[in-house]
């Protein structure tokens, strides 16, 4: 059965972002500190088609991201471009012309947009009629594959806060960024209950793994 799994970067006291996310700063001031661990990485470098890297433990953890995975989800934070309205000439997001999702994406806005298609098999659409809308629209075109939630903090809450993810995996980093987007807040009453599936530690960054229910 198809499940929608979820991994992010947080720091110690529970950020996935720095303060004051821009164009300039997505990830916001001080939020580059979540992923130094992962950018030195061989597998990650591979994706984007740089070479040379490390190797260690936190390799099989990031290969693993994309496996049995047949659908995207992400907002619009994630994907890039800001706030409002598209525009006549709209960005194509951080992710240059060959993202690493090779699979289709399902972008969670307020503002309607034609699908975008880009190199290596990835196209991007477009959703504005709510989270379950994205999961089915994503679940359908998975088939049997499993649905990826790539972020950010404030979509990952509506998910959880709906009871609809399956696995959630933190990239817990030891920093301390005193502010911007929490991760786990705003999920109101509900109810979630965690079992532990692994945790791995690797150089700057220990992986935990949880069945969400």
């Amino acid at each position: 059965m198809s499940k929608l799994r979820f991994n992010i970067a947080m720091s110690l006291d529970g950020f996935a972002a720095g303060p004051r996310q821009s164009e300039e700063d997505p990830i916001g001031v001080g939020g580059g500190q979540l992923h130094e661990w992962l950018v030195r990485l061989a597998a990650f470098r591979e994706t984007h088609g740089e070479e040379g890297g490390e190797v260690n433990a936190s390799t099989p953890v990031v290969e693993g991201w994309f496996e049995g995975v047949g659908a995207v989800v992400m907002g619009r934070n994630m994907f890039g471009g800001g706030p409002g309205p598209w525009g006549e000439d709209p960005w194509n997001g951080w992710w240059g012309d060959d993202p690493p999702y090779h699979s289709p994406v399902f972008v969670l806005t307020h503002h309607a947009r034609e699908p975008q298609e880009m190199q290596g098999g990835t196209t991007f659409h477009f959703v504005t009629d709510g989270i379950e809308s994205a999961l089915a629209q994503a679940k359908e075109a998975a088939g049997e594959g499993d649905v990826l939630l790539a972020g950010g903090a404030s979509v990952a809450q509506q998910y959880l806060a709906a009871g609809l993810i399956d696995e959630m995996e933190i990239a817990l980093v030891p920093v301390l960024l005193g502010d911007g987007e929490r991760l786990l807040e705003d999920l109101g009453d509900a109810e979630i209950e965690l079992e532990q599936l692994r945790a791995i530690e690797a150089p700057g960054v220990t992986h935990l793994t949880y069945r969400v229910s």
